[in-house]
């Protein structure tokens, strides 16, 4: 006590010193809380006056404390959350989940990201074993740091699948086309660094930048990428892959498939005439894959029992194209294996083991390489992972980190390059096999590493004859479904219609420019949108209706339970509620419902986006502006001499000419702000704020209008707002003293015996009682036998006293109330009914030559 003491007196002497008025804008003090009809008197309730926070409170929540820590470190680390509760039934479901279907979700998986993950390092401008790489790595070292337990890590393209589920669009990555552009244009710019190399310092440092991302847990930053920024995104890098892929599709050379896409398609056309062999095998191969699929989802259509296998067979119908492909090109290519002589392209040699595995590169040259990539190759990997993790979380039941999943996809493309990998991320395919599977933890992803670490040791001869058309196949038919279908825009058109705006915008850009600008004008455009809200939001002024609540034609009770009686409009009694809606009906709702004016020269005013800095003067520039319209001043001479004591903006009628008469309108009387939408305040708000008030006090001089808070959220608002003086009556006149209100309460109950449901409950027995008193009586006065009278009124006696000596039916005590808001802030509110209340009785009470102040604190 005596530390704290003395702490005090030296804070006091140093704002002595410094000349810190510690009182204010709280001209009140605590002081005139104890005087007689200041301070609440029902004797029984329970006093509240509510402490404000402080600056060590505000240190104290955001700094993290040694258990803060201890959960951080634990956290980096799930699979220690459930490895040691790991058990047979568990690896019997990460090992053989989908078992009607003869087989592992980990070799069925596996199947999937060996020919993808080569026809993949093809985007990237990379050899074959480069996607493998990656694949493996991904697989590998996810599991470790992962809060799901479906995605599959690798290099992949991106689909856009309507999940049945959760019927959401889902995206995920083209991080291969960007990593290509990097590669192609290092290649022309410095071509003795090998495209492998850029390729894993890309990785090492993007990986870098999300890892540190998700340390510092700002996984929600990728909020900020709105659906149709995603969308367009996605089915502007579907047209750019797929056009982009038909050169080597067709055996087209002479012109590179990097440029804008718009440009590729010009010269396809024009080079139409070299088209080779290549052709054959792409185009049958292409059709094939519709054509299985189609089947498949046909088969399910007619055989929905067996929809899970029809499933897998379509999952795999790119293994069984790359294999049937291989095959033939063995066949037709194997006394053709010199360059020179093969009849179409294949993918010729494709080194075993891990050939590259290296300590990655990285100095100015290759940085400065990529520099101008590295934003959206940072954003390609958030979006595509996160999208993806959330998505077969809300499937399958189960909430994932995006701060843990940013470390996830950050440490695997950190150690992943040490292997000769590139940047990788979450692939939709994969996942949604492993999830059809029903893989039981992340655990399941070592035995895909085990599958494409087959084929990295065992398989690589087989791959020399894979058909290069082949895999441009496999990649147009996987960039198919990235394409946004016209009924999602039509869906998105009928939510936002400025959003199908910038879908498109951003799908033009991609394709006349390339894909790295398509995503940063739709971010951009999107955020622009968001700010555009945010500076121009509207608030709205609202007034008081009457409603009742109704099923059919009966009235619900207050307890909203069903009422026998009828509703009858004309019946005052029926149970109403008064609700505040806007005057203008921007809500929607029914135009011939006219919301009455709260009170006259009383207005309730709404914020609809936050009341920050950006939209303060927004606010209070349209507030101002229509309390002017429906209000006059409540001195009208004001101003002495016509013309020359006005100020240029109010020059009054012209020489000659009478006033407006705005004797009819009222004068302004009080303000009540509804804070429901609010959860922050700043000092340029809060001072734009200040600046209304006293243009509104000079308006309405020499009266003082009062301001009324509804819906406070938040501690430091109010603390804001009352350090600005809200939250207490405004003194009268210039003198600073205030008059002596009497605040209007609202009491809420403390529960127990006490409560509001056992005095109704009272009540009730009360009136049950007397009910049965009157049957006695009128039994015994009955002409027809007085021994059944007499036994009647027994029967009644002993009930009332059964009735009276049921712990239901025991006399309620007086009940415990207490205040909600403090009783130094009686014009802070609960709600807008409270502050009206208040606003209204603080208006009758003033004398009619004074300014007085009647407050209210809501309990």
């Amino acid at each position: 006590m005596k530390a704290g003491t003395t702490s005090t007196k030296l804070g006091h002497g140093l704002a002595r010193l410094l000349r810190l008025r510690l009182d204010y804008r709280n001209p009140q003090g605590a002081d005139d809380l104890s005087r007689g009809e200041s301070v609440y008197s029902v004797s029984s309730a329970d006093t509240f006056v509510e402490r404000e926070p402080t600056s060590w409170e505000y240190i104290q929540a955001v700094t993290p404390n040694g258990r803060d820590i201890a959960r951080w470190a634990y956290n980096l680390f799930p699979f220690t959350h459930w490895i040691t509760h790991y058990n047979t039934q568990w690896l019997v479901g990460d090992l053989v989940a989908g078992a009607k279907l003869k087989g592992s979700p980990g070799i069925t998986v596996g199947a999937v990201v060996v020919p993808q993950s080569m026809a993949y390092a093809r985007l990237a401008e990379l050899e074959p074993q480069f996607g493998l790489y990656s694949s493996f790595m991904g697989v590998l070292i996810y599991w470790f740091f992962a809060t799901s337990k479906d995605i599959t890590i690798g290099v992949c393209i991106p689909f856009l699948q309507k999940m049945n589920e959760s019927n959401f669009i889902q995206p995920v990555a083209v991080m291969s086309t960007i990593t290509g552009n990097v590669v192609d244009r290092l290649a022309r710019e410095h071509p003795e660094i090998p495209g492998h190399v850029v390729a894993s310092a890309l990785a090492v440092i993007a990986g870098g930048i999300i890892c540190f991302l998700g340390l510092i847990r700002a996984g929600r930053i990728v909020d900020f990428i709105s659906l149709a920024a995603i969308s367009a995104f996605m089915t502007g890098s579907a047209i750019n892959i797929a056009v982009g892929q038909v050169p080597a599709l067709m055996g087209i050379e002479g012109f590179s498939n990097r440029e804008a896409t718009y440009k590729v398609v010009i010269n396809i056309l024009k080079h139409l005439d070299r088209t080779k062999r290549d052709a054959a095998m792409g185009l049958t191969a292409l059709a094939f894959l519709y054509l299985i699929r189609f089947a498949c989802t046909y088969g399910a259509r007619k055989m929905p029992h067996h929809s899970k296998l029809f499933f897998f067979l379509s999952t795999l119908r790119t293994a069984f194209i790359i294999l049937l492909y291989t095959m033939i090109s063995w066949l037709v290519n194997r006394n053709h294996r010199a360059t020179n002589e093969r009849l179409f392209k294949i993918l010729g040699d494709v080194p075993r083991g891990f050939q590259n595995a290296a300590v990655p590169t990285i100095n100015s040259t290759i940085l400065s390489s990529f520099a101008s990539d590295l934003p959206a190759s940072v954003i390609v990997l958030l979006i595509e992972h996160i999208a993806i993790a959330k998505s077969f979380g809300r499937v399958n039941n189960y909430s994932i980190d995006p701060s843990q999943e940013m470390v996830a996809i950050g440490v695997t493309n950190l150690l992943g390059p040490f292997l000769g990998a590139y940047p990788a991320t979450g692939s939709f395919s994969r996942t949604a096999i492993k999830s059809k599977a029903g893989v039981r933890t992340p655990f399941a992803g070592v035995i895909t590493a085990l599958v494409v670490l087959l084929a990295i040791y065992a398989l690589t001869a087989v791959f020399f004859y894979i058909p290069n058309s082949a895999l441009s196949a496999v990649i147009i038919h996987a960039v198919g479904d990235l394409i946004t279908p016209p009924n999602t825009v039509y869906q998105f058109w009928r939510i936002s219609p400025l959003e199908v705006i910038i879908f498109f915008a951003g799908v033009v850009v991609t394709i006349f420019s390339n894909i790295e600008n398509g995503i940063y004008t739709t971010i951009c455009v999107s955020i622009a949108v968001l700010l555009h809200r945010v500076l121009y939001a509207k608030g709205r002024f609202v007034g008081k209706v009457k409603i009742h609540s109704v099923v059919g034609d009966h009235v619900l009770g207050e307890d909203g339970k069903f009422s026998e009686r009828r509703f009858d409009s004309r019946d005052s009694e029926s149970s109403t509620r008064n609700v505040f809606m806007p005057l203008e009906h921007g809500d929607g709702s029914n135009p011939q419902i006219q919301p009455e004016s709260p009170y006259p020269g009383i207005f309730i005013y709404r914020f609809s986006e936050g009341y920050n800095y950006p939209n303060a003067n927004h606010y209070l520039d349209h507030m101002a502006q229509v309390i002017f319209q429906q209000t006059r001043r409540t001195n009208p001479n004001t101003y002495g001499r016509l013309g020359q004591d006005r100020p240029w903006n109010d020059p009054g009628p012209r020489r000659g000419r009478a006033h407006e008469d705005h004797s009819n309108l009222p004068t302004l009387k009080a303000i009540i702000l509804d804070f429901s939408s609010v959860n922050n305040v700043d000092i340029t708000s809060v001072q734009h704020l200040l600046d209304v008030r006293n243009q509104l006090d000079r308006y309405a001089a020499p009266d003082k209008v009062d301001w009324h808070v509804a819906c406070i959220n938040n501690r430091w608002t109010k603390r804001a707002l009352a350090s600005a003086g809200f939250g207490y009556p405004t003194p009268a006149g210039d003198t600073n003293v205030f008059e002596r209100w009497k605040p209007i309460f609202s009491v809420a109950e403390i529960g127990g015996n006490a409560s509001a449901a056992a005095a109704a409950q009272h009540q009730e027995n009360e009136r049950e009682l007397k009910r049965q008193h009157s049957v006695g009586k009128s039994s015994a006065h009955e002409e027809e036998g007085i021994a059944r009278g007499d036994t009647a009124s027994s029967h009644t006696s002993e009930l009332a006293q059964d009735i009276a000596g049921s712990k239901a039916y025991a006399t309620v005590t007086s009940s415990r109330v207490a205040v909600l808001h403090g009783l130094n802030r009686p014009l802070f509110h609960v709600d807008l009914t409270s502050a009206l209340q208040s606003a209204i009785a603080n208006v009758e009470s003033r004398p009619k030559d004074e300014a007085t102040g009647v407050g209210t604190a809501d309990v």
